[in-house]
């Protein structure tokens, strides 16, 4: 069975600190499964995002959430992606 891509990326860097602590902020957020995407392996990736990590990014909508962000910051975000019930 093939795996969809995921809908959030969590773009971070090798040895990050902030980037752990996000990863922390968005389980408190309850925030749907995401990937965490090391952009050291991708020129173009550390070219965007080399010294904003953590970013999260919402790949439907093509928007990104900039570190620092809060638990509140980071439930808005993820809501203003999700598709009407």
């Amino acid at each position: 069975m093939k795996r969809l891509p995921a809908r959030w990326l969590l773009y971070v860097a090798a040895d990050c600190e902030l980037c752990d602590h996000a990863v922390h902020v968005l389980a408190q957020a309850r925030a749907p499964d995401f990937e965490c995407v090391d952009i050291e392996k991708e020129a173009s990736l550390v070219e965007r995002y080399g010294v904003r990590v953590p970013v999260l990014h919402d790949v439907a909508g093509n928007r990104d959430l900039g570190w620092p962000f809060d638990v509140l910051e980071a439930r808005r975000f993820l809501s203003a992606g999700m598709p009407p019930r």
